[in-house]
This record gives structure tokens, sequence and C-alpha cells, in this order.
């Protein structure tokens, strides 16, 4: 009988203490939800600052190398219309009526237009643009001179379709940079571009026989190249318009055992 007395006597004062108590831990439990919450809604917000800062850095690389293709096809136009028919009216008058011909003077400017012909073709690819992505890198491998030592090969299998015209350009672009490189310092016996496609992507192989380098050291500390830029320049480019496009960048080389790159892009089709 004296323990539920006591319980009895003790509950008035218990009551307000339990209360309290309950009061004081929902209390708790509710900062501890707000700052769940908070922290929550902070982490989406560092994650879509993320999202619109990469979104804004693609199109900016991307309005930059669109406005670098627009001065290539001005500067092909100039050099093909402008220098190119200089030149190419300049040898007419020197086989004039009447007026002895000049060797020399004719070699020098036969070359001179090949060259403006040759720095044309390559600003803006007229087989790209007639032809389709495929066709113009066999021109690519074909242009490469004879005597040079390397022999050039592209492989693919026919293509679901012509992709629109920037994907095109793109990927030419890094066929273009990867083999340029290649023939610069790979010094390889046989160079190698293959394509696979499906509808929504495509995969571009190269590949080289040649010197190879090693690539950790050449992401850590480029060494200086010709006109004062680093030979990693050429990676650099790659990776922007790789970037541009969404894609991947795989390298793969060593010192002597060659380098193989692989760019997996997602691609769009003209419509049919």
């Amino acid at each position: 009988m004296g323990t539920p007395v006591l319980l009895l006597l003790l509950s008035p004062l218990l009551l307000p203490l339990l209360t309290a108590t309950l009061i004081l831990v929902l209390l708790v439990l509710g900062v501890v939800v707000l700052l769940v919450r908070g922290q929550r809604q902070h982490y989406r917000a560092q994650q879509a600052l993320s999202e619109a800062h990469k979104i804004a850095q693609q199109e900016a690389l991307a309005a930059a190398l669109v406005a670098q293709e627009d001065e290539r096809q001005r500067i092909a136009s100039e050099l093909h219309d402008g220098v190119g028919t200089i030149l190419a009216l300049a040898k007419l008058h020197l086989y004039a009526p009447g007026v002895p011909p000049l060797p020399n003077v004719s070699t020098l400017l036969d070359q001179a237009i090949t060259e403006v012909r040759r720095i044309s073709r390559n600003l803006q690819p007229a087989a790209l643009q007639q032809m389709g992505l495929l066709q113009a890198l066999q021109s690519l491998a074909l242009a490469v001179p004879p005597d040079s030592g390397t022999t050039v090969s592209v492989e693919s299998p026919p293509l679901p379709g012509r992709l629109i015209p920037t994907h095109e350009l793109m990927v030419y672009r890094i066929a273009q940079e990867l083999l340029t490189n290649g023939l610069r310092h790979a010094h390889a016996r046989h160079i190698r571009l293959e394509l696979n496609a499906t509808p929504a992507r495509l995969r571009f192989t190269y590949t080289d026989d040649g010197t190879g380098f090693d690539l950790a050291a050449l992401e850590e500390q480029p060494a200086p190249g010709p006109h004062g830029q680093p030979v990693g320049m050429g990676l650099i480019n790659l990776r922007s318009r790789v970037a541009v496009l969404g894609g991947r960048l795989h390298y793969e080389s060593a010192p002597t055992a060659g380098t193989r790159v692989v760019a997996e892009l997602p691609v769009t089709y003209r419509a049919a």
C-alpha cells in the first residue's frame, strides 16, 4: 500500500516534468528535422549550381568552337576566292601574247596556288560537306604524302546515315587533330582510323604503332612545344571537342608502345 500511495503523491510533481521532457524531445526532433532538410536543400542547390555551371561552360565552349569554325570558313573563302584568284590571274599575265614566259616565276606561282588550295581545303573540308564523314576521313588519309613513310587506313562498316553538320565537323576535327599529331610526333609506320556507330552513339578509334608517350608525365608538366605552346595542347583541344558533344575520351599510350585513342560520342543523324 505504501508504494501506490507514494506514486499518487508524486504524480502531480512528475506530470509537469514529463510534459516538459516530452516538449523538449519534440523540439530537439524538430530542430534535427529542420537541419536535415536544410542540408538536403543545400546539397540540391549545390548540385543544381554545379550542373548549371557545367552547362554554361559547355555552351561557352561550343560557342567558341562554332566561332572558330566560322572564322575558318571565312579565311578559306578569302584564300580561295581572293588570293587564289589573284595568283591565277598573275600566272595568265605571264603568258600574255608577245611576252616571253618566265619559267621560274610560273613554277613559284603554281606552288603558291597549290598551297592556297591546300590551306583552303584544310580550313573548310569540301569532302565533308559534299560526301559525309566516312568519305572525308578517307580523303584525309589519301592526302598523306606517300613519301612521309606513314600509311593511313580508314575502317568502318556502313554508317546509319549522315550526322548533322555540327557533329560531322566535330568528329572530323577530332580525327584531323589526332592524325596531325600522329604524323608530326609518333613517327608511326601505320595509322588506323576506325568508326563504329549505332543510331545514337558513335565510337571513333585512332591507333598508331609509333613512339608513344608518357601520358601521366604529359598531363602533369607539359613540355614546351614549338612557338611556346605545350605539346599537350592537342590533348586539351581533343578533350574540349569531346566535352562539347558530351562524350568520353580514353587514351592508351606508353613510350615505344604506340598510341590508342577512343572517343565515345552521342551523336544525332540527319532526318532521312
